[in-house]
C-alpha cells in the first residue's frame, strides 16, 4: 500500500471512529495487518477441511444409496461449486479490508446487516457445538483405550467435551493472529496424519485393488443416484456455504487478491476431496481387517494403535488439532465479528468468541449430530438454503448493482448511503424470503420423517424444491433482489471507489 493510500485509510478511520457502528476489530485492516500469504490462506482451508466430519461425509451419501465413486464425485463437485461464491465474496474483503458484517451493510443496510450476520452466527454456534462434541468424543475414546478405568468415570463423555471446550476458549482469547499461527503450523501435521492413515489402509487392506473392490460393500441404501443427487449436492455445497458469506473475515488480511484466490482454489476443493477419499478407502480397509465397516476414524485409530502407546498419543494429538483447527477458523472467527457487530462499542472480537462458545453448549450438539441422515439432509441442506439466499443478495448487490465499488466511510455511518430506511434495505429482506419460503414444505417433511423413509420418492412439486435447496434459493433470491431493486427505482448508486487498497 502506498503512503497516500495509508494516509487515506487513516483519514477514513478518524472520520468514523466515533460512530456506534465502529470498533477496532471491525475497522478496515491496516497495511501492517495484511500478512496472510497464499500459503496462509491454503493452510487455513487445509486446517478446516481435515476434520472428522469431512472424513465421514461420504458415509451418509453411501448409506442413502450412492456408490463410493458417486459419493466422492458429489463431494468434489459440491466443493468446486461453492468455491465460486467463496471467491466472489472474498474479493471485497481483500479490496476494502472489512469483515463480513461490515461488508453486508452495503446490501442489507447498516442495521439489516445484523439479520444476515446473526443468521450466519447462529449456524456457526451450532457447528462449534458439533465439532466440540465430536472432539470431546474422540478424546473420550482415546482416553478409554489409554486407561480402562476412564469409562467408569461418571459423565466421562461430558467431561472431555468441556475440556475440549475450555482449550478452545483459551485460543479464542489470543485473537485472530493466534488463529492464523495455529492454522499455519497445524496444516503439515494434518496432511501427514491423513497420509499415514491412508497408507495403513492400503497395506492392511491387502493392496489398492483389494481395497477398492471391497468398497462396494459400503453401499447400503436402495435409493437411485439421481433421486438423491440434487439434495446431496446441495448438502455438500451447504457444507461450506457458511464460509462463502464470511470469507471476507479472512481475506481482509490477505496480501493481495492473487494470494486469496490461489490459496482458496488450492486449499478447498483438493483437501475436501482428498480427505473424503481417505475416509472411503480406510473404511473399506476396515472391512478387510476387522470384518465390518468402521466409519469413525477415532475407533479405527484406537483399534490399530491400542498396543502402541506412542502411536496412540500421537493420533490423539492429531485428532484434537484437527477438530480445534476447524472450529477456530470456521466456527469462531465469523460469529465473533458478527456478535461484535450487534453493539460494536460494547462487544469486542474476544467477547463475541466467548458468546459463541457459550451458545455452542446450549445448542445441544449431541442431538444435532445424533443421526447422520438428519445431519446431511436437514441440518446441511436446511441452513444452506437460508444462507444461500443471503449470499446471492450480497453477490448481486456488489458485483452487478454496485460494480465492486463501495464507499468505505459510509459503511460505518448511520446516515450514509447504506442507511436505506431506518438502517434496513427491505429489498434484500424481501428477496431472501422469496427465495426461502418455497423450500419450507420440503424442509418440514424431511425434518419430521423418521429415517427419511420415502422422502426422496414421489415428492410433490413444492416438496421437490427442497431437494435443490441452496441452488433454488440462491438463484431465486438473487434474481428477486435485482428485479425488486430495478422495479422500485432504487438501484444502488455506484460509489466513488474509496477502497482500502487499490486493485
Amino acid at each position: 500500500m502506498a503512503v497516500s493510500d495509508a494516509a487515506r485509510l487513516g483519514a477514513i478511520k478518524a472520520q468514523v471512529s466515533a460512530s456506534p457502528l465502529y470498533n477496532e476489530n471491525l475497522a478496515p485492516t491496516e497495511p501492517e495487518e495484511r500478512t496472510w500469504t497464499t500459503y496462509n490462506i491454503a493452510a487455513l482451508w487445509i486446517g478446516m477441511a481435515i476434520v472428522i466430519t469431512t472424513y465421514t461425509l461420504a458415509s451418509g451419501l453411501m448409506a442413502a444409496g450412492m456408490t463410493w465413486w458417486q459419493a466422492l464425485l458429489t463431494i468434489s463437485l459440491g466443493n468446486v461449486i461453492v468455491l465460486v461464491p467463496m471467491l466472489l465474496n472474498a474479493h471485497a474483503g481483500t479490496k476494502y479490508g472489512v469483515p463480513f458484517p461490515v461488508f453486508v451493510r452495503a446490501s442489507f443496510g447498516v442495521r439489516g446487516a445484523n439479520f444476515a450476520a446473526i443468521a450466519r452466527a447462529l449456524v456457526a454456534c451450532g457447528w462449534f457445538g458439533i465439532q466440540t462434541w465430536i472432539g470431546g468424543l474422540a478424546l473420550d475414546a482415546l482416553l478409554t483405550v489409554a486407561w480402562s478405568g476412564w469409562a467408569s468415570v461418571p459423565g466421562h463423555a461430558f467431561i472431555t467435551f468441556f475440556i475440549f471446550w475450555a482449550v478452545q476458549v483459551v485460543i479464542i482469547l489470543t485473537g485472530i493472529e493466534g488463529v492464523k499461527i495455529f492454522e499455519s503450523y497445524s496444516a503439515p501435521l494434518l496432511i501427514a496424519g491423513g497420509v499415514a492413515l491412508l497408507t495403513w489402509g492400503f497395506i492392511a487392506g491387502g493392496g489398492v485393488g483389494n481395497v477398492f473392490s471391497t468398497s462396494a460393500e459400503l453401499q447400503q441404501g436402495q435409493a437411485s443416484f439421481w433421486a438423491i443427487f440434487p439434495s446431496a449436492l446441495a448438502a455438500n455445497v451447504g457444507y461450506w456455504i457458511t464460509l462463502s458469506l464470511n470469507i471476507p473475515d479472512f481475506t481482509r488480511y490477505a496480501k493481495s487478491q492473487q494470494s486469496q484466490i490461489v490459496g482458496q482454489a488450492v486449499g478447498l476443493p483438493l483437501t475436501m476431496t482428498a480427505f473424503s477419499f481417505i475416509g472411503i478407502a480406510v473404511t473399506a480397509a476396515t472391512v478387510v481387517v476387522f470384518g465390518e465397516a468402521i466409519w469413525d476414524p477415532v475407533q479405527v485409530v484406537t483399534q490399530v494403535a491400542s498396543d502402541l502407546p506412542a502411536a496412540l498419543v500421537l493420533a490423539m494429538v492429531i485428532i484434537v488439532i484437527a477438530q480445534i483447527s476447524t472450529n477456530m477458523a470456521a466456527n469462531v472467527v465469523s460469529p465473533s465479528f458478527d456478535f461484535s457487530n450487534l453493539a460494536p462499542k460494547y462487544i469486542s472480537f474476544r467477547t463475541g468468541g466467548i458468546i459463541t462458545a457459550i451458545l455452542g453448549i446450549v445448542s445441544f450438539p449431541w442431538v444435532l449430530f445424533e443421526n447422520v441422515g438428519a445431519y446431511i439432509f436437514t441440518w446441511l441442506v436446511g441452513y444452506g438454503s437460508l444462507l444461500g439466499a443471503i449470499g446471492a443478495v450480497m453477490i448481486a448487490d456488489y458485483w452487478i448493482l454496485r460494480r465492486r465499488r463501495l464507499d468505505l466511510a459510509d459503511l460505518y455511518k448511520m446516515d450514509g448511503r447504506y442507511a436505506y430506511s431506518g438502517g434496513w434495505n427491505w429489498r434484500a429482506i424481501v428477496a431472501v424470503f422469496i427465495g426461502v419460503v418455497p423450500v419450507l414444505p420440503g424442509f418440514l417433511k424431511a425434518a419430521t420423517t423418521p429415517g427419511f423413509e420415502g422422502v426422496f420418492q414421489n415428492p410433490t412439486f413444492i416438496e421437490g424444491l427442497y431437494n435443490y435447496g441452496l441452488f433454488f434459493t440462491f438463484f431465486v433470491a438473487g434474481a428477486a433482489y435485482l428485479l425488486v431493486s430495478l422495479i422500485t427505482s432504487r438501484a444502488p448508486e455506484v460509489a466513488e471507489d474509496r477502497e482500502a487498497v487499490p486493485e
